[in-house]
């Protein structure tokens, strides 16, 4: 027999005649007519070279054929149900998943800490792992299942094919060390456009990024352009630069290195953080797990 010729609708009908020793009522029980139901049982029968059932009074009797039948059909039917058609269940508690998160740097400072607390806390058999990829490649580690998410400030992501969802607007300010010998407490705009700066490059965006912090268009003076954010640590302790960088990680800076906040002479623009995740896994119970967890940190963080 080609199983490829076998209609899985036709063993509905078999199971169906089965339970219910009628044509009739398995119908009903199905809700097909009394003619649709007879051209099932013929298919049936010819398929199998067997009658498979037998009118005995009010009732189909099966065949031995259909006996034998009997328990693979009804194996083949509730494996499809269960392991097919039913939606795989998600348990963060049992879970051994690695979770895998495109982010910079920065972002590994910033939401690392506080997500990790909650994996040990809701699924402490779970593990985290962050990767960092160009821009142009960030989508593809997306669609391919390579990362559950992206977080972070991703505009190549907004396009179709994916989701996103707003997390946090973080203001910028100045990170200068402490005891810089022009800047004060405060900063005016002359101080801030002829200073030298360090520049983070995140993934090529650097220029992108160049033009957000220049007020009126006014280009900095830029002497060194670095990948990560955490180089700027040494690099701002032992000269005379300054740079631009989102409040919260400003925080974490000072507090590790011999640095200090200044506010921007100017009405700085904020980075807007989304977590960005494929349609492919929208629906996956796993990853909008991740997501949740990722959303209410981010809410607590705002509170």
């Amino acid at each position: 027999m080609d199983w490829k010729a076998i209609d899985l609708n036709l063993l509905v009908v078999f199971q169906a005649i089965l339970d219910q020793r009628g044509v009739t009522r398995a119908g009903e029980k199905l809700g097909l007519s009394q003619p649709a139901m007879s051209a099932a049982l013929a298919r049936l029968r010819d398929l199998f070279g067997d009658p498979l059932f037998v009118r005995s009074g009010l009732e189909m009797r099966p065949t031995p054929r259909a006996l034998e039948l009997a328990g693979p059909v009804g194996s083949v039917l509730a494996s499809i149900a269960t392991d097919v058609l039913q939606r795989a269940g998600f348990d963060p508690a049992t879970t051994r998943k690695t979770f895998t998160i495109v982010t910079p740097d920065v972002g590994e400072v910033h939401f690392l800490p506080p997500l990790l607390a909650r994996m040990s806390r809701d699924a402490p058999h779970a593990s985290l792992r962050t990767i960092a990829r160009p821009a142009v490649e960030t989508a593809s580690a997306l669609i391919s299942g390579e990362a559950d998410l992206a977080l972070g400030y991703f505009p190549d992501l907004h396009k179709a094919g994916f989701f996103q969802q707003k997390l946090l607007e973080i203001p910028v300010v100045c990170l200068v060390r402490k005891n810089h010998p022009t800047i004060g407490q405060r900063m005016t705009l002359k101080e801030y456009l002829s200073a030298p700066h360090a520049l983070v490059r995140p993934d090529g965006r650097g220029e992108e990024l160049d033009r957000m912090f220049a007020p009126r268009h006014t280009p900095r003076r830029v002497v060194v352009e670095v990948y990560h954010v955490m180089s700027l640590l040494p690099i701002l302790e032992s000269s005379d630069l300054i740079a631009v960088v989102p409040r919260d990680v400003a925080h974490t800076c000072a507090r590790y290195a011999n640095l200090r906040i200044v506010e921007l002479p100017f009405a700085g623009p904020s980075i807007t953080v989304h977590q960005f995740w494929h349609e492919r896994f929208h629906k996956d119970p796993a990853n909008c797990w991740l997501r949740s967890a990722i959303h209410e940190m981010c809410a607590a963080l705002r509170d």
